[in-house]
């Protein structure tokens, strides 16, 4: 019998499994906190809110986001974590235990366990030039966003950034690499309406000592970080996705 061979979300299971163990969830906080927390403001995140935070690695995130839609007027919010690696998982569960609204999921963003029309908003912080298949990633994350729910996918790697071309070699699983406008079309082909971008400069320090291994020299890590990471801003129109089983005429 012919050996089965793995799947592409088995290879991003392995790889990440293989981050994980080596403490690269916890780095990720300290190379992307700077963005992130750029995006988080422009999520005008409220008490009450549902958030999907999908390919959460190890959950710091996921956390922030917490603490900015738990209890308050509009009610007790909710953020869920999926990511494919269950590594990751175990260590984002193990690291939230103090918070009453967080949940982690361990999944695929071609299959998303979740429920339609649930979240408000969605966070995806550089994993989704990971997805082998982001045709089916967008079809899912239609599905469970709630009616005009605000999606924002932030990208490293992407044309418009020259510099970050620089580490795809090094990495060990395939990667999509689009311009944003290219990836303004593939929104919209998936019907998600208020389609834009931005450009999200890092600006934390780099020490001039500081040595990289997925840049040529130091002057272009500085100028990757100046160019900043790709954040894609899109909305689900005022439609409710039916549930399985439901035609829609």
């Amino acid at each position: 019998m012919a050996e089965k061979q793995p799947t592409p979300d088995d290879r991003l299971q392995q790889e990440f499994n293989r981050w994980a163990e080596a403490g690269e969830g916890e780095k990720m906080q300290n190379h992307h906190l700077d963005i992130t927390e750029k995006t988080l403001r422009r999520m005008n995140l409220r008490p009450g809110e549902r958030v999907l935070d999908l390919g959460c690695g190890s959950g710091w995130a996921t956390r922030l986001i917490a603490r900015l839609v738990a209890e308050g007027p509009e009610g007790f919010g909710q953020v869920v974590g999926v990511d494919i690696s269950d590594e990751m998982i175990r260590q984002a569960r193990a690291a939230s235990k103090d918070f009453d609204n967080v949940m982690y999921v361990w999944g695929s963003a071609t299959q998303i366990p979740w429920e339609e029309n649930f979240f408000d908003k969605m966070l995806s912080v550089e994993s989704f030039y990971y997805y082998a298949d982001q045709d089916r990633a967008l079809s899912e994350l239609f599905r469970v966003m709630a009616p005009k729910g605000q999606m924002f996918i932030l990208i490293n790697l992407y044309k418009d950034n020259p510099y970050s071309l620089q580490w795809v070699d090094k990495l060990k699983v395939p990667v999509h690499v689009r311009s944003a406008e290219e990836y303004v079309d593939l929104l919209k082909k998936h019907s998600f309406e208020n389609v834009q971008y931005a450009q999200i400069p890092d600006d934390t320090p780099t020490p001039d000592d500081y040595v990289t291994k997925s840049f040529h020299s130091l002057d272009d890590l500085k100028a990757f970080k100046r160019l900043g990471a790709l954040l894609l801003m899109a909305t689900k129109p005022d439609f409710r996705t039916p549930a399985p089983g439901y035609t829609v005429y």
